[in-house]
Protein backbone atom coordinates (compact mmCIF):
# COMPACT_ATOMS: atom_id res chain seq x y z
CA UNK A 1 0.00 0.00 0.00
CA UNK A 2 1.24 3.34 -1.01
CA UNK A 3 0.60 6.37 1.22
CA UNK A 4 0.26 9.68 -0.57
CA UNK A 5 0.60 12.85 1.48
CA UNK A 6 -0.93 15.98 -0.23
CA UNK A 7 -0.03 19.52 0.63
CA UNK A 8 -2.34 21.39 3.06
CA UNK A 9 -3.26 24.15 0.57
CA UNK A 10 -4.52 21.54 -1.94
CA UNK A 11 -6.84 20.06 0.69
CA UNK A 12 -8.21 23.47 1.56
CA UNK A 13 -8.82 24.28 -2.12
CA UNK A 14 -10.73 21.03 -2.66
CA UNK A 15 -12.87 21.70 0.43
CA UNK A 16 -13.76 25.18 -0.80
CA UNK A 17 -14.73 23.79 -4.21
CA UNK A 18 -17.08 21.25 -2.63
CA UNK A 19 -18.69 23.94 -0.44
CA UNK A 20 -19.13 26.24 -3.45
CA UNK A 21 -20.75 23.49 -5.48
CA UNK A 22 -23.15 22.66 -2.64
CA UNK A 23 -24.04 26.32 -2.05
CA UNK A 24 -24.62 26.91 -5.77
CA UNK A 25 -26.92 23.91 -5.93
CA UNK A 26 -28.88 25.14 -2.90
CA UNK A 27 -29.24 28.66 -4.34
CA UNK A 28 -30.35 27.32 -7.71
CA UNK A 29 -32.94 25.09 -6.05
CA UNK A 30 -34.23 28.00 -3.97
CA UNK A 31 -34.54 30.22 -7.02
CA UNK A 32 -36.46 27.58 -8.93
CA UNK A 33 -38.78 27.01 -5.98
CA UNK A 34 -39.42 30.77 -5.61
CA UNK A 35 -40.11 31.15 -9.32
CA UNK A 36 -42.52 28.24 -9.27
CA UNK A 37 -44.31 29.67 -6.23
CA UNK A 38 -44.50 33.09 -7.88
CA UNK A 39 -45.90 31.65 -11.09
CA UNK A 40 -48.43 29.65 -9.08
CA UNK A 41 -49.43 32.77 -7.15
CA UNK A 42 -49.94 34.73 -10.37
CA UNK A 43 -52.06 31.91 -11.74
CA UNK A 44 -54.25 31.95 -8.62
CA UNK A 45 -54.52 35.78 -8.39
CA UNK A 46 -57.61 37.40 -9.99
CA UNK A 47 -56.85 38.78 -13.42
CA UNK A 48 -57.81 42.44 -14.07
CA UNK A 49 -59.48 42.70 -17.48
CA UNK A 50 -58.56 45.62 -19.72
CA UNK A 51 -61.21 48.33 -20.05
CA UNK A 52 -64.00 47.56 -22.52
CA UNK A 53 -63.51 49.96 -25.41
CA UNK A 54 -65.39 47.98 -28.06
CA UNK A 55 -68.48 49.72 -29.51
CA UNK A 56 -71.84 48.31 -28.46
CA UNK A 57 -74.68 48.10 -30.98
CA UNK A 58 -78.24 47.58 -29.75
CA UNK A 59 -81.50 47.28 -31.64
CA UNK A 60 -85.02 48.15 -30.55
CA UNK A 61 -88.54 48.93 -31.69
CA UNK A 62 -91.75 50.51 -30.43
CA UNK A 63 -95.40 50.27 -31.51
CA UNK A 64 -98.19 52.51 -30.19
CA UNK A 65 -101.67 51.57 -31.45
CA UNK A 66 -104.78 53.58 -30.52
CA UNK A 67 -108.47 54.32 -30.94
CA UNK A 68 -109.86 57.82 -30.31
CA UNK A 69 -113.33 59.32 -30.26
CA UNK A 70 -113.72 63.08 -30.70
CA UNK A 71 -117.01 64.45 -29.36
CA UNK A 72 -117.21 67.01 -32.20
CA UNK A 73 -116.87 64.20 -34.76
CA UNK A 74 -114.75 65.93 -37.42
CA UNK A 75 -116.14 65.29 -40.88
CA UNK A 76 -112.83 64.19 -42.45
CA UNK A 77 -111.77 62.24 -39.30
CA UNK A 78 -108.72 64.51 -38.78
CA UNK A 79 -108.64 66.02 -35.28
CA UNK A 80 -107.60 69.72 -35.26
CA UNK A 81 -104.73 71.46 -33.45
CA UNK A 82 -102.95 68.40 -32.03
CA UNK A 83 -100.84 65.61 -33.49
CA UNK A 84 -101.76 62.95 -30.92
CA UNK A 85 -104.28 61.43 -31.28
CA UNK A 86 -104.57 62.62 -34.86
CA UNK A 87 -107.59 60.61 -36.07
CA UNK A 88 -111.20 60.24 -34.89
CA UNK A 89 -113.21 56.99 -34.77
CA UNK A 90 -110.40 54.92 -36.20
CA UNK A 91 -108.08 52.15 -35.10
CA UNK A 92 -104.61 53.16 -36.23
CA UNK A 93 -100.93 53.40 -35.37
CA UNK A 94 -99.94 56.56 -33.53
CA UNK A 95 -96.20 55.85 -33.71
CA UNK A 96 -94.09 52.87 -34.71
CA UNK A 97 -90.33 52.90 -35.09
CA UNK A 98 -87.29 50.67 -35.31
CA UNK A 99 -83.87 51.80 -34.11
CA UNK A 100 -80.20 50.92 -34.03
CA UNK A 101 -77.93 52.58 -31.46
CA UNK A 102 -74.16 52.56 -31.21
CA UNK A 103 -72.29 53.51 -28.03
CA UNK A 104 -68.54 53.68 -27.48
CA UNK A 105 -66.31 55.73 -25.18
CA UNK A 106 -65.40 58.20 -27.94
CA UNK A 107 -68.28 58.03 -30.42
CA UNK A 108 -72.00 57.28 -30.61
CA UNK A 109 -74.97 57.35 -32.95
CA UNK A 110 -78.63 56.46 -33.46
CA UNK A 111 -80.70 55.65 -36.52
CA UNK A 112 -84.48 55.36 -36.11
CA UNK A 113 -87.10 54.97 -38.85
CA UNK A 114 -90.74 55.77 -38.04
CA UNK A 115 -94.34 55.62 -39.23
CA UNK A 116 -97.76 56.63 -37.87
CA UNK A 117 -100.56 59.20 -37.89
CA UNK A 118 -98.72 61.44 -35.42
CA UNK A 119 -95.77 61.40 -37.83
CA UNK A 120 -97.98 62.49 -40.74
CA UNK A 121 -99.58 65.26 -38.66
CA UNK A 122 -96.33 66.58 -37.22
CA UNK A 123 -94.31 66.61 -40.45
CA UNK A 124 -97.10 68.07 -42.59
CA UNK A 125 -95.56 71.54 -42.20
CA UNK A 126 -92.09 70.45 -43.31
CA UNK A 127 -91.07 72.88 -46.09
CA UNK A 128 -90.24 71.78 -49.61
CA UNK A 129 -88.21 74.16 -51.73
CA UNK A 130 -86.66 72.52 -54.76
CA UNK A 131 -87.03 68.98 -55.92
CA UNK A 132 -85.09 67.31 -53.08
CA UNK A 133 -86.03 66.62 -49.44
CA UNK A 134 -89.40 67.72 -48.03
CA UNK A 135 -91.88 65.79 -45.85
CA UNK A 136 -92.01 62.77 -48.17
CA UNK A 137 -88.43 62.01 -47.10
CA UNK A 138 -88.09 63.70 -43.72
CA UNK A 139 -91.11 62.16 -41.97
CA UNK A 140 -89.61 58.68 -41.98
CA UNK A 141 -86.41 59.72 -40.19
CA UNK A 142 -87.01 60.03 -36.47
CA UNK A 143 -83.31 60.40 -35.70
CA UNK A 144 -80.09 59.99 -37.66
CA UNK A 145 -77.18 61.21 -35.55
CA UNK A 146 -73.41 60.86 -35.33
CA UNK A 147 -71.60 61.93 -32.16
CA UNK A 148 -67.97 62.27 -31.10
CA UNK A 149 -66.49 63.02 -27.67
CA UNK A 150 -63.95 65.82 -28.09
CA UNK A 151 -63.30 66.13 -24.32
CA UNK A 152 -64.23 63.96 -21.31
CA UNK A 153 -67.13 66.35 -20.59
CA UNK A 154 -67.94 67.58 -24.12
CA UNK A 155 -69.73 65.85 -27.01
CA UNK A 156 -70.53 67.07 -30.51
CA UNK A 157 -73.47 65.50 -32.38
CA UNK A 158 -74.77 66.20 -35.86
CA UNK A 159 -77.68 65.10 -38.04
CA UNK A 160 -81.41 64.89 -37.33
CA UNK A 161 -82.21 64.63 -33.62
CA UNK A 162 -84.89 65.28 -31.01
CA UNK A 163 -85.39 68.97 -30.22
CA UNK A 164 -83.60 70.53 -27.27
CA UNK A 165 -86.82 72.31 -26.22
CA UNK A 166 -89.69 71.04 -24.11
CA UNK A 167 -90.55 68.70 -21.28
CA UNK A 168 -92.85 66.35 -23.23
CA UNK A 169 -91.05 64.44 -25.95
CA UNK A 170 -91.99 62.76 -29.19
CA UNK A 171 -92.35 59.18 -27.90
CA UNK A 172 -95.65 58.75 -26.03
CA UNK A 173 -94.25 56.05 -23.75
CA UNK A 174 -91.84 58.50 -22.12
CA UNK A 175 -94.39 61.22 -21.24
CA UNK A 176 -96.47 61.46 -18.08
CA UNK A 177 -99.69 61.84 -20.11
CA UNK A 178 -100.61 60.03 -23.31
CA UNK A 179 -101.57 63.09 -25.36
CA UNK A 180 -99.23 66.08 -25.29
CA UNK A 181 -99.87 69.54 -23.92
CA UNK A 182 -100.55 72.40 -26.32
CA UNK A 183 -97.24 74.05 -25.39
CA UNK A 184 -95.52 70.83 -26.49
CA UNK A 185 -97.51 70.65 -29.73
CA UNK A 186 -96.51 74.21 -30.62
CA UNK A 187 -92.80 73.93 -29.95
CA UNK A 188 -90.29 71.78 -31.89
CA UNK A 189 -90.15 68.00 -31.58
CA UNK A 190 -87.19 67.55 -33.93
CA UNK A 191 -84.28 69.52 -35.37
CA UNK A 192 -81.56 69.18 -37.99
CA UNK A 193 -78.12 70.61 -37.32
CA UNK A 194 -75.25 70.25 -34.87
CA UNK A 195 -75.18 70.41 -31.08
CA UNK A 196 -72.58 70.61 -28.33
CA UNK A 197 -73.41 68.92 -25.02
CA UNK A 198 -71.30 69.85 -21.99
CA UNK A 199 -71.57 68.14 -18.59
CA UNK A 200 -69.28 70.06 -16.21
CA UNK A 201 -70.63 68.10 -13.22
CA UNK A 202 -73.02 65.30 -12.40
CA UNK A 203 -75.78 67.82 -11.66
CA UNK A 204 -75.44 70.24 -14.60
CA UNK A 205 -75.79 69.66 -18.34
CA UNK A 206 -75.65 72.44 -20.93
CA UNK A 207 -76.40 72.22 -24.63
CA UNK A 208 -75.84 74.59 -27.58
CA UNK A 209 -77.72 73.91 -30.83
CA UNK A 210 -77.18 75.36 -34.30
CA UNK A 211 -80.10 74.18 -36.47
CA UNK A 212 -81.80 74.78 -39.80
CA UNK A 213 -84.78 76.43 -38.15
CA UNK A 214 -87.94 75.96 -36.11
CA UNK A 215 -88.65 72.24 -36.51
CA UNK A 216 -87.37 72.02 -40.06
CA UNK A 217 -85.13 69.56 -41.83
CA UNK A 218 -85.56 71.02 -45.31
CA UNK A 219 -84.21 74.55 -45.29
CA UNK A 220 -86.10 77.59 -46.55
CA UNK A 221 -84.03 80.49 -45.21
CA UNK A 222 -80.55 81.52 -44.09
CA UNK A 223 -78.70 81.83 -41.78
CA UNK A 224 -79.34 78.97 -39.27
CA UNK A 225 -81.06 79.39 -35.90
CA UNK A 226 -79.53 78.85 -32.46
CA UNK A 227 -80.75 77.63 -29.09
CA UNK A 228 -79.52 76.55 -25.68
CA UNK A 229 -80.72 74.26 -22.91
CA UNK A 230 -79.54 73.99 -19.30
CA UNK A 231 -80.63 71.21 -16.92
CA UNK A 232 -79.77 71.46 -13.23
CA UNK A 233 -80.43 68.67 -10.75
CA UNK A 234 -80.93 70.91 -7.72
CA UNK A 235 -81.72 68.00 -5.40
CA UNK A 236 -82.35 64.27 -5.97
CA UNK A 237 -86.06 65.13 -6.16
CA UNK A 238 -85.97 68.45 -8.07
CA UNK A 239 -84.70 69.22 -11.59
CA UNK A 240 -84.89 72.72 -13.10
CA UNK A 241 -84.46 73.43 -16.82
CA UNK A 242 -84.34 76.39 -19.19
CA UNK A 243 -84.29 76.33 -23.00
CA UNK A 244 -84.64 78.88 -25.78
CA UNK A 245 -84.63 79.40 -29.54
CA UNK A 246 -83.70 82.44 -31.63
CA UNK A 247 -83.93 82.53 -35.41
CA UNK A 248 -85.58 83.86 -38.53
CA UNK A 249 -88.76 81.97 -39.45
CA UNK A 250 -89.53 83.76 -42.73
CA UNK A 251 -88.31 82.50 -46.10
CA UNK A 252 -85.48 84.36 -47.79
CA UNK A 253 -87.99 85.73 -50.31
CA UNK A 254 -89.87 87.64 -47.56
CA UNK A 255 -88.91 90.21 -44.91
CA UNK A 256 -87.29 88.61 -41.88
CA UNK A 257 -89.32 87.58 -38.84
CA UNK A 258 -87.18 86.89 -35.79
CA UNK A 259 -88.72 84.38 -33.41
CA UNK A 260 -87.51 84.23 -29.80
CA UNK A 261 -88.78 81.40 -27.61
CA UNK A 262 -88.16 80.82 -23.90
CA UNK A 263 -89.22 77.95 -21.64
CA UNK A 264 -88.76 77.05 -17.97
CA UNK A 265 -89.44 73.58 -16.58
CA UNK A 266 -89.57 72.18 -13.04
CA UNK A 267 -89.74 68.44 -12.33
CA UNK A 268 -90.37 67.35 -8.75
CA UNK A 269 -90.58 63.75 -7.56
CA UNK A 270 -91.14 63.89 -3.78
CA UNK A 271 -91.45 60.10 -3.53
CA UNK A 272 -91.39 56.97 -5.64
CA UNK A 273 -95.16 57.28 -6.14
CA UNK A 274 -95.44 60.94 -7.18
CA UNK A 275 -94.22 62.69 -10.33
CA UNK A 276 -94.96 66.41 -10.71
CA UNK A 277 -94.03 68.74 -13.56
CA UNK A 278 -94.69 72.36 -14.47
CA UNK A 279 -93.68 74.03 -17.75
CA UNK A 280 -94.22 77.59 -19.02
CA UNK A 281 -93.51 78.99 -22.50
CA UNK A 282 -93.22 82.53 -23.87
CA UNK A 283 -92.67 83.31 -27.53
CA UNK A 284 -92.28 86.54 -29.45
CA UNK A 285 -92.03 87.18 -33.17
CA UNK A 286 -91.46 90.34 -35.16
CA UNK A 287 -94.30 91.17 -37.53
CA UNK A 288 -93.78 91.46 -41.27
CA UNK A 289 -96.79 93.76 -41.71
CA UNK A 290 -96.28 97.46 -42.55
CA UNK A 291 -97.29 98.40 -39.01
CA UNK A 292 -94.52 96.23 -37.57
CA UNK A 293 -94.54 95.42 -33.87
CA UNK A 294 -94.15 92.12 -32.05
CA UNK A 295 -96.54 89.17 -31.84
CA UNK A 296 -96.68 87.20 -28.59
CA UNK A 297 -97.89 83.76 -27.56
CA UNK A 298 -97.65 81.97 -24.22
CA UNK A 299 -98.77 78.89 -22.38
CA UNK A 300 -98.33 76.80 -19.25
CA UNK A 301 -99.01 73.23 -18.22
CA UNK A 302 -99.04 71.41 -14.86
CA UNK A 303 -99.04 67.60 -14.62
CA UNK A 304 -99.32 65.27 -11.62
CA UNK A 305 -98.94 61.49 -11.79
CA UNK A 306 -99.53 59.08 -8.92
CA UNK A 307 -98.34 55.47 -9.08
CA UNK A 308 -100.79 53.37 -7.10
CA UNK A 309 -98.47 50.39 -7.45
CA UNK A 310 -96.16 48.88 -10.05
CA UNK A 311 -99.11 48.22 -12.40
CA UNK A 312 -101.55 51.15 -12.05
CA UNK A 313 -100.96 54.90 -12.26
CA UNK A 314 -103.29 57.90 -12.47
CA UNK A 315 -102.38 61.19 -14.12
CA UNK A 316 -104.03 64.60 -14.37
CA UNK A 317 -103.20 67.80 -16.24
CA UNK A 318 -104.39 71.41 -16.48
CA UNK A 319 -103.11 73.92 -19.01
CA UNK A 320 -103.67 77.24 -20.70
CA UNK A 321 -102.50 78.39 -24.13
CA UNK A 322 -103.00 81.70 -25.94
CA UNK A 323 -101.90 82.94 -29.36
CA UNK A 324 -104.02 86.05 -29.79
CA UNK A 325 -101.61 87.48 -32.38
CA UNK A 326 -101.67 84.36 -34.62
CA UNK A 327 -97.91 83.97 -34.43
CA UNK A 328 -97.68 80.20 -34.04
CA UNK A 329 -101.24 78.86 -34.68
CA UNK A 330 -102.04 80.17 -38.13
CA UNK A 331 -105.67 79.62 -39.21
CA UNK A 332 -108.21 81.23 -41.55
CA UNK A 333 -110.76 81.55 -38.74
CA UNK A 334 -112.11 84.95 -37.77
CA UNK A 335 -110.91 84.51 -34.18
CA UNK A 336 -107.42 83.62 -32.85
CA UNK A 337 -106.68 80.37 -31.06
CA UNK A 338 -106.90 80.30 -27.27
CA UNK A 339 -107.72 77.28 -25.13
CA UNK A 340 -107.85 75.95 -21.61
CA UNK A 341 -107.62 72.22 -21.21
CA UNK A 342 -107.83 69.51 -18.56
CA UNK A 343 -107.27 65.76 -18.79
CA UNK A 344 -107.33 62.68 -16.61
CA UNK A 345 -105.77 59.34 -17.49
CA UNK A 346 -105.20 55.81 -16.27
CA UNK A 347 -102.04 53.87 -17.13
CA UNK A 348 -101.84 50.09 -16.77
CA UNK A 349 -98.43 48.41 -17.08
CA UNK A 350 -98.92 44.65 -16.59
CA UNK A 351 -95.31 43.97 -17.64
CA UNK A 352 -92.46 46.38 -18.26
CA UNK A 353 -92.72 46.24 -22.06
CA UNK A 354 -96.50 46.59 -22.38
CA UNK A 355 -98.47 49.73 -21.57
CA UNK A 356 -102.21 50.36 -21.80
CA UNK A 357 -103.11 54.04 -21.49
CA UNK A 358 -106.56 55.64 -21.46
CA UNK A 359 -107.20 59.37 -21.35
CA UNK A 360 -110.17 61.77 -21.31
CA UNK A 361 -109.45 65.37 -22.28
CA UNK A 362 -111.56 68.50 -22.69
CA UNK A 363 -110.95 71.95 -24.19
CA UNK A 364 -112.67 75.30 -23.77
CA UNK A 365 -111.95 78.42 -25.83
CA UNK A 366 -113.28 81.97 -25.52
CA UNK A 367 -114.00 81.93 -29.26
CA UNK A 368 -115.53 79.25 -31.51
CA UNK A 369 -112.46 77.62 -33.01
CA UNK A 370 -113.29 73.89 -32.82
CA UNK A 371 -114.99 72.34 -35.89
CA UNK A 372 -118.29 70.70 -34.95
CA UNK A 373 -119.27 68.62 -37.92
CA UNK A 374 -122.64 67.44 -36.62
CA UNK A 375 -123.99 70.99 -36.54
CA UNK A 376 -121.86 72.25 -39.38
CA UNK A 377 -120.44 75.08 -37.32
CA UNK A 378 -117.61 76.05 -34.99
CA UNK A 379 -117.78 75.36 -31.26
CA UNK A 380 -116.07 76.82 -28.22
CA UNK A 381 -115.61 73.35 -26.75
CA UNK A 382 -114.13 70.03 -27.71
CA UNK A 383 -113.37 66.77 -25.94
CA UNK A 384 -112.09 63.33 -26.79
CA UNK A 385 -111.35 59.92 -25.30
CA UNK A 386 -108.42 57.79 -26.42
CA UNK A 387 -107.13 54.37 -25.47
CA UNK A 388 -103.72 53.09 -26.50
CA UNK A 389 -101.87 49.80 -26.30
CA UNK A 390 -98.11 49.99 -26.82
CA UNK A 391 -95.23 47.53 -26.89
CA UNK A 392 -91.51 48.19 -26.48
CA UNK A 393 -89.22 45.62 -28.11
Amino acid sequence: MRLVIRPLHALLWQSRMRVSIVLSALILLALRTTQAQGADSLAKAPQVAPPDTAPRVTFGAFVDSYYAWDNNQPRNFDRPYTTQPARHAEFNINLAYVEAKLAAPRYRGRLALQFGTSVQANYAGEPKIGGISGPSVSQYLQEATVGYRIHPTLWVDGGIFFAHTGYEGWISRDNLTYSRSLIAEYSPYYEAGVKLTWAPSASVTAQLDVVNGWQTISNYNTPPAVGIRIDWIATPALTLSYDNFVGNVAPDSAPGQIRAFHEVIAQYNPSARWQLAVAADLGTQSRSTPTGGTAVWYGASAIAKYHVNAVFAMVGRVENFADTDRAIVVTTLPDPFQAMSASIGLDVTPVSRVQWRTEFRGFHSPHPVWPESRAGRLSSNDSFAVTSLSLTF
